[in-house]
């Protein structure tokens, strides 16, 4: 299989598997969001169970043209709505889990509720970010932007894990994952570039299989091939990391918030750790953004 390299490519694929996943949507009663199941239906992948708020009127005639492919469940608010969708996943009536409009922390009671939420025992709640880049050769997966403030280092691996596994899904057989710094030495001073080392050396070891992973890097120097020769460093990714994993929030979501200002980035993100993919946008997000975080979860399941 060859791999995913742009987001027409994901959507390109999805569209031939000839597979329509069901997505429950809580609170589809903003454009965006409706924009974005509207795509997914008419691409061919997806049918919404729309659950919470109704659509208003101009928005249930956007959706008119897929009545077959919808199916609506009222809720009296918010957090009945977000218990809803999420029992449609448990009970494996719904596929993907999408948050429309409503505030993310009325999902994520839902989701991490530890008799009927969506995180089993012992697992970790991360996020993933993919994005495309003008002008870059390939989509680029991040972690985490959006959820772990600062990584243990058991929740570091989790991290890996994810992203290791979402990479596969987009047709990376041996994926390149870089553990960002600002420094390529590993000193006691900062304690995660010991790990970072320590994953690094279990990687070449076999422990990850295919995976290649090394660190601490820079992210020109995960990205840049030029940069490692001129900067004298050898490492097995080669300067063509496909994915990042940064030290903490702080340092993931700067880096996510400047290429999508200043590099006009296009991105996608969905939440991982739970049973099945959720689908966790900004109230902001536009609909191009919200559809391609929705595809993102529907090759997630292959």
């Amino acid at each position: 299989m060859q791999p995913v390299r742009t987001f027409s490519d994901l959507v390109s694929r999805l569209s031939s598997q000839g597979r329509r996943l069901r997505v429950a949507v809580i609170n589809a009663a903003d454009e965006s969001t409706v924009t974005a199941l509207c795509k997914a239906i008419d691409k061919g992948f997806a049918r919404g169970i729309l659950v919470g708020t109704q659509p208003n009127e101009a928005l249930k005639a956007c959706l008119s043209p897929y009545s077959e492919h919808i199916t609506y469940l009222p809720a009296a608010d918010e957090d009945e709505a977000a218990r809803m969708a999420v029992e449609l996943v448990r009970n494996e009536e719904a596929d993907i889990l999408m948050k429309g409009l409503l505030h993310t922390d009325n999902l994520l009671r839902a989701v991490l509720d530890k008799q009927h939420g969506l995180l089993p025992p012992g697992r970790v709640l991360s996020h993933i970010t993919v994005a495309e880049l003008p002008d870059f050769p390939r989509l680029l997966f991040i972690t985490d932007v959006a959820v772990i403030p600062q990584p243990t280092d058991e929740q570091r691996e989790w991290q890996v894990r994810y992203i290791d596994a979402l990479c596969r899904n987009f047709g990376i057989s041996a994926p390149r994952i870089g553990l960002v710094h600002f420094t390529e030495k590993v000193s006691p001073k900062f304690p995660l570039t010991l790990h970072y080392r320590a994953l690094a050396e279990a990687s070449a070891q076999g422990a990850w299989g295919a995976t290649i992973i090394d660190g601490p890097l820079d992210v020109r120097t995960c990205l840049d091939p030029e940069a490692l020769r001129a900067k004298g460093i050898r490492s097995p990714l080669r300067g063509y990391a496909d994915a990042l994993v940064f030290p903490d929030l702080e340092s993931g979501n700067s880096f996510y918030k400047t290429i999508t200002f200043f590099a006009h980035a296009t991105v996608a993100g969905i939440l991982q750790g739970t049973t099945a993919p959720v689908v966790l946008t900004s109230r902001g997000d536009d609909a191009r953004s919200k559809f391609l975080s929705l595809a993102t979860a529907a090759i997630s399941l292959n």
